[in-house]
């Protein structure tokens, strides 16, 4: 009994102790930057990658992958943990282009919270919109980090209102800048209540700063001068009558957007955003399963895959499952069992990481991401735990916007491609639809980079050639009925255009708009799905 209270006394420090947060942006905001920053500053690494160049020899910690380094963008999601005043955070890097948004909408599912960053020239892009639909969504709490402020940007109060306006959430400066670009000094915070001077190209970690609580001190003169003291002191009384004192709980549940001002590139204002990051950000909440609500200090283990990825390490032929824990304690070497599957199983390495970089643990509280090998047998979305049928919330597959059709180069490497195809495919990379007449395959993507990619590493992962030709369609259709008669004359008649997911589901493949809207009108006991979850 003692042990008992002991361990659970145990589970509820580790929990308080977790920040489980996503990095998200439009391409080119100075997100994967960010990320590093944030990593230097915990300690994790030390010394920072450049993401400016395709032909660099230092690549970004988080861009790890080998057509990551050669494109100088995030294809793929990277995990890291590091420890920072006794928090533990786990940060999520995600990619930043629109081709790759599906891991980063699957992504937000796993995290607490996220940090979004918004370039202070280009302000909110369209990338950003649709992220913020997703964490609106969940209502998932948003921090903004606005970046570069040492090149000539948009005026702050500009950027501040188009933050509400395009992002429906109301914002809450928690620094101010002095001036911007050449003109660019430093910025006031708010939340701590100090001065920091802006260097140029600055890379220590060392912070100029002075303690100022009080602007209207002439102590404020001393260190910029007399016409920047005045436009700030008006600046910080206009923000004061504005938007007043942050309220904790609205940022909390997704309401107000904190936000802040710097330049990652240069190391500043990122300290100022971690500080006050593990102060208020979420500890692990609860989770909604198709059964109940489940909270992160109950005993039971329980966790669910939110990301694959085949070949991490390419001497190996392994594939990692991502899990996101969601209560209990996860222990290695104990059984756990795959809801879906109805089957147990025995998870011997489980590892932690920092971008590539592994290392084997023997304990994982809720927060946690946890890598495990797997043969083929976990898939994304699937629910892990002690036994309950409890099926968390799934992560739906979207209808792509683009397909083309498969073509195998070599005959005498089908089985690589078909292999190489299928895991890929589990990762979440893109969408395989198989047709039902003929050996006919279409991948389903949102956006054209991704066929080169999944190209590539057939390629070199699995020694596969092939080429995509195009294909005219329109939509990827789920449907089903409950009138088992008509579902089975909807696919005796539409045979030709029908087609099955990687799971083995119907999927009707329309030719254009105005085809599917007759064929729905044509057979309206037929249920027509745009996500594979319904």
């Amino acid at each position: 009994m003692e042990a008992v209270i002991k361990e659970s006394k145990n589970l509820k420090k580790e929990i308080a102790r977790r920040r489980t947060f996503g990095i998200i942006s439009h391409p080119d905001a100075g997100k994967t930057t960010l990320t590093e920053k944030l990593l230097l500053f915990g300690g994790a690494i030390q010394k920072a990658g450049a993401v400016k160049s395709s032909k660099i020899d230092r690549h970004a910690t988080s861009d790890w992958m080998e057509i990551e380094k050669q494109r100088g963008i995030s294809v793929a999601t990277s995990v890291m943990g590091f420890d920072y005043r006794g928090i533990k955070i786990n940060l999520l890097d995600t990619p930043g282009h629109q081709d790759f948004a599906e891991d980063t909408y699957r992504t937000l599912t796993a995290v607490d919270s996220v940090v979004m960053v918004i370039d202070c020239v280009k302000g909110v892009e369209i990338q950003t919109e649709k992220l913020m639909e997703v964490c609106r969504m969940r209502r998932t709490p948003v921090i903004c980090f606005i970046n570069k402020l040492d090149r000539e940007g948009r005026d702050p109060y500009d950027l501040l209102d188009e933050i509400e306006a395009k992002l429906k959430i109301k914002v809450h400066p928690m620094s101010w800048p002095i001036g911007m670009g050449k003109s660019f000094k430093g910025v006031y915070s708010l939340y701590e209540k100090k001065l920091l001077f802006f260097s140029p190209s600055k890379q220590t970690l060392q912070e100029d700063f002075v303690q100022i609580d009080d602007i209207s001190s002439p102590e404020l003169e001393k260190f910029i001068s007399g016409s920047e003291a005045k436009q700030l002191r008006d600046d910080i009384d206009l923000i004061s009558g504005v938007y007043g004192d942050l309220e904790i709980e609205d940022y909390l549940n997704g309401e107000v957007a904190p936000v802040f001002f710097g330049s990652a590139v240069n190391n500043f204002g990122v300290k100022e955003l971690l500080d006050c990051f593990i102060d208020i950000a979420p500890v692990p909440r609860s989770r909604e399963t198709d059964l109940r609500e489940i909270f992160p200090i109950e005993d039971k283990f329980s966790g669910f895959i939110f990301k694959i990825h085949a070949n991490m390490d390419p001497r190996h032929r392994n594939r990692i499952a991502f899990v996101r824990i969601c209560s209990g304690i996860f222990e290695r070497r104990s059984n756990y069992h795959n809801v879906r599957l109805n089957k147990n199983f025995r998870f011997s390495n489980a590892t932690a990481f920092m971008a590539q970089d592994k290392e084997t643990i023997d304990f994982a509280y809720p927060g946690d991401i946890v890598g495990l090998y797997d043969t083929g047998n976990l898939k994304i979305g699937d629910t892990l735990n002690e036994g309950e049928r409890a099926l968390f919330k799934g992560i739906p597959s979207f209808s792509p916007e683009i397909f083309r059709e498969v073509i195998n180069l070599d005959a005498m490497k089908t089985k690589q491609l078909e292999k190489g195809l299928v895991q890929l495919m589990d990762e979440g990379v893109a969408q395989l639809f198989s047709y039902e007449m003929g050996s006919r395959k279409v991948v389903g993507t949102v956006g054209v980079l991704q066929f080169e990619v999944i190209q590539y590493r057939l390629k070199n992962e699995y020694g596969a050639t092939s080429r995509f030709d195009s294909v005219n369609l329109y939509k990827a259709c789920w449907f089903d009925s409950r009138d088992e008669k008509k579902l089975k004359e909807f696919i005796d008649s539409k045979y030709r255009h029908i087609a099955r997911d990687k799971d083995g589901k119907y999927v009707f493949m329309a030719e254009t708009k105005a085809w599917l809207q007759m064929v729905q009108e044509n057979f309206p006991q037929i249920n027509f799905h745009f996500t594979s979850e319904f």
